[in-house]
């Protein structure tokens, strides 16, 4: 009975459970058991690594240098697996998303000016303005919608699928829109730009709903954080090359224009030849597929290690209270005690994702150029500095998340973009008084821009697959994505009229969104940095006065769910 009693123990501190094989009848079983292992010596963890990047402890001290971050990464293990995963995953998803846009603002002339032909081509006489400006918002906006539906869809897909193949059959989705935007010119038939418009927010729909849960999945606790923030540097990536490709030397012509559109083709090629190669998620493989084999494979694939054992622990002890899981519903997940705060919180810091204004930038960002001083043939090339300072403070964000945490740089980005806009107001309120006030207003769009994408731009994405078991997962991304989308809809209707109706002081709206979201954060949001779900869960217990059935033995991982191939009769294994 010994060797049973201790498969029932917790691992010690210098203890691992390992897969080892036992005869029973004429079969070979593995199953899992504790070996005793040394701690780990330190002296062989930062082999590659410079004296001045590790401390007499032998751990990395701060210091935000390169040098330092790769040696952190290459100590967690990342592999080539796990980085082009991360790489290739955001370069045909989330890319798409940032590039479409900011993809429509260079060409905007040059595509009225194709709705003026095309109407006057079929009716006989020019289009009206009201008719040309419902047309140009129904070309705007569609793309949110398309979006909206995109999320309900990935629920659907990703049932069937898993998260892999469902980013897969969504580069369908993008290639097929690319082509009808691209040929609508040729074609004469501004349908096909609006269409394809709304065929690529419902691939972006699709994609911002099973990459974040893709990369969760994939990756250990310790890396959660850099590794989700990968979909927000991409999104600024696809902002800033809409912007650069929309040059007038580039793509941002009358002749070339519906090239924009067509160069998208290529990062959904790149994914859809990249992505096969490599493992599905392990959570997917072995919670839903019940597939411990493969899942054990991929985890090795994307860990670049042998053993793999407290990463599977982990996943298994997710498994105790779903052994015959069933994807939760919409409905469900609404009415469940023991997420409701956490789905409150997903929502809201979502919501004030969309509604902190950094839309309502790009409209007031040529005009403050222009009375600084800088001639409009000059704006766009100014204008491509808000995107590079946008890659480059999530780029930042994504080389701190995991020494800083969630709450400071969501709940510190939130806060500094109330006090920026509130700067702003009164720069624009008092421009007409100094030469150098319209500078300080370029100084705070960009102080702005780069409070958003250190925190709120990409970890709203983040906390949604932290927040969440596996069966909840896609039902959360639904409901999270939905407001997403519908927040995205709202601000680009409404705005028109806010900034109508407030001139300037618009902005003192957004800052209020603002403060009001870093206020709720800092009392409701815990710090999942390194955390598991179960964890997290207990963290939100006593809000929710609802406690979780898998956080009260969260800690001892018993055998009969750590080992789900057994049979009955597999306990004599154990005790022969």
């Amino acid at each position: 009975m010994g060797s049973a009693s201790l498969s029932h123990s917790n691992p010690g501190p210098h203890e691992r459970a390992h897969p080892r094989t036992v005869m029973q009848g004429r079969r070979r079983r593995k199953v899992w058991g504790l070996e005793a292992r040394p701690p780990p010596s330190k002296s062989k963890t930062h082999t590659n690594c410079p004296a001045s990047a590790v401390d007499t402890q032998g751990t990395y001290p701060w210091t935000p240098t390169l040098t330092s971050f790769f040696c952190r990464i290459s100590h967690e293990d990342w592999s080539c697996s796990l980085i082009v995963a991360s790489l290739v995953g955001a370069f045909g998803s989330s890319f798409l998303y940032g590039y479409n846009l900011s993809v429509v603002n260079a060409p905007t002339p040059y595509i009225k000016a194709f709705y003026n032909e095309s109407w006057e081509r079929r009716h006989g006489h020019p289009i009206d303005s009201d008719t040309l400006t419902l047309l140009w918002s129904v070309t705007v906006s569609i793309f949110a919608i398309g979006g909206l539906v995109g999320t309900f869809l990935v629920k659907v897909i990703g049932k069937f699928l898993g998260r892999k193949n469902t980013l897969l059959v969504n580069n369908g989705f993008g290639i097929f829109a690319a082509l009808l935007m691209a040929c609508s010119l040729p074609a004469g038939a501004l349908e096909m730009l609006i269409v394809g418009r709304f065929i690529m927010g419902v691939d972006g729909g699709i994609a911002l709903s099973a990459l974040p849960m893709y990369l969760s999945e994939i990756s250990p606790k310790e890396m959660r954080g850099s590794l989700g923030q990968v979909t927000a540097i991409f999104i600024c990536i696809g902002v800033f090359a809409g912007q650069l490709l929309g040059l007038p030397e580039l793509l941002g012509k009358e002749s070339t224009w519906p090239y924009l559109f067509g160069v998208i083709v290529i990062p959904a090629l790149v994914q859809l030849v990249s992505l096969p190669f490599l493992p599905k998620s392990p959570h997917y493989l072995l919670l839903e597929k019940h597939d411990q084999e493969g899942a054990e494979k991929a985890f090795r694939t994307f860990l670049g290690k042998e053993d793999v054992s407290r990463e599977m622990q982990e996943v298994l002890a997710e498994s105790r209270v779903q052994r015959n899981i069933r994807l939760v519903s919409v409905l469900e997940l609404l009415r469940s005690p023991f997420v409701r705060w956490q789905l409150i919180t997903a929502v809201i810091s979502m919501a004030c994702y969309q509604l902190s204004g950094l839309n309502a930038i790009w409209f007031y960002t040529n005009s403050i150029f222009g009375k600084a001083g800088i001639t409009p043939e000059k704006i766009p090339y100014i204008t491509l500095s808000t995107g590079g300072i946008e890659t480059l403070a999530a780029v930042f964000s994504g080389l701190v998340i995991e020494r800083m945490g969630r709450r400071p740089l969501l709940i510190g980005g939130f806060g500094l973009m109330a006090l920026f806009f509130g700067i702003l107001t009164i720069t624009l309120m008092l421009q007409d008084h100094a030469p150098w006030i319209p500078y300080l207003s370029i100084l705070c769009i960009l102080a702005i821009i780069a409070a958003f994408c250190s925190g709120p731009g990409g970890i709203p994405f983040i906390l949604t697959s932290e927040f969440f078991q596996q069966a909840q997962r896609p039902a959360a991304f639904t409901v999270v994505g939905t407001v997403n989308w519908l927040s995205n809809f709202t601000i680009g209707l409404l705005f028109p009229f806010i900034q109508q109706s407030l001139d300037t002081y618009c902005f003192l709206v957004f800052a209020a969104v603002c403060f009001a979201g870093a206020l709720y954060l800092y009392f409701v949001l815990p710090e999942t940095k390194n955390r598991t779900h179960a964890e997290i869960s207990q963290a939100f217990a006593k809000r929710n006065k609802a406690y979780p059935p898998e956080g009260k033995t969260d800690s001892a991982v018993t055998d009969d769910k750590m080992n789900i191939q057994l049979e009955p009769d597999s306990s004599s294994a154990l005790e022969n």
